[in-house]
């Protein structure tokens, strides 16, 4: 059974073929194939179709997807979330979605409570509060919160939990704070598939038509439009 994984939160993106098997946990990650360039849209359906080529595989042995499903490009969130639609409802296979900020998260060793935060630009940061070890006694992470920050804000909300990142001058910024900061690698496809099959597992899936861009900051269009009079 395969799992795909389909990434373009980011300016250059990805795609990945993982093994999986049912009532399992484990996920194998096949290869991953970058998008460069932001072309997304010309790229995705040629580089699955050539991914699964390549390792003897046809679109019959997609077992599930896996879509990233924000925060971060605009453009670039709608083209992945599309494909991943598409293919979810022509081949009527599960769709699980992942936050990069609990990706981001699942990146760290610490457990428990945690404060996942990717640097947004314009002097903001998307912030992502996460828990394990809730109600349900499974494990996986819980998200309490996701929203946008100032950086005051942040430290604010932060004094007494860690906070986890992949961004080099954010994290350096946050410890000169005093805050307990963890500088993670940036999320890759194995931890993206690794949490889209549990959410699959535990039957945490979406349906194609409720597949959403989880966006956090609103677009340039909504910021600065005029008000209608």
């Amino acid at each position: 059974m395969l799992l795909l994984v389909i990434d373009t939160s980011c300016k250059n993106g990805s795609v990945a073929l993982a093994r999986v098997t049912a009532g399992q946990p484990e996920v194998e990650t096949i290869e991953t194939v970058p998008l460069v360039g932001g072309t997304f849209s010309a790229q995705i359906v040629p580089q699955v179709s050539a991914l699964l080529a390549k390792h003897g595989y046809n679109k019959s042995d997609l077992a599930a997807f896996a879509a990233v499903s924000g925060p971060g490009s605009f453009t670039g969130l709608r083209v992945g979330l599309a494909a991943v639609k598409a293919l979810g409802e022509v081949l009527r296979k599960p769709i699980a979605a992942v936050s990069l900020l609990e990706a981001v998260a699942e990146s760290g060793r610490m457990r428990g409570r945690v404060l996942a935060a990717l640097d947004a630009g314009r002097g903001e940061i998307y912030a992502g509060e996460y828990a394990t070890g809730g109600a349900d006694g499974d494990g996986h992470w819980q998200m309490l919160s996701e929203r946008l920050l100032g950086r005051e804000e942040l430290v604010a909300n932060a004094k007494d939990r860690v906070v986890v990142t992949p961004d080099a001058a954010l994290a350096d910024a946050l410890k000169a704070s005093g805050l307990e900061v963890e500088r993670v690698d940036y999320p890759n496809a194995h931890v993206i598939a690794r949490l889209a099959w549990t959410k699959i597992l535990q039957g945490r899936i979406v349906a194609p038509e409720n597949l959403e861009a989880n966006y956090i900051r609103r677009s340039d269009a909504e910021i600065f439009s005029k008000p209608k009079l």
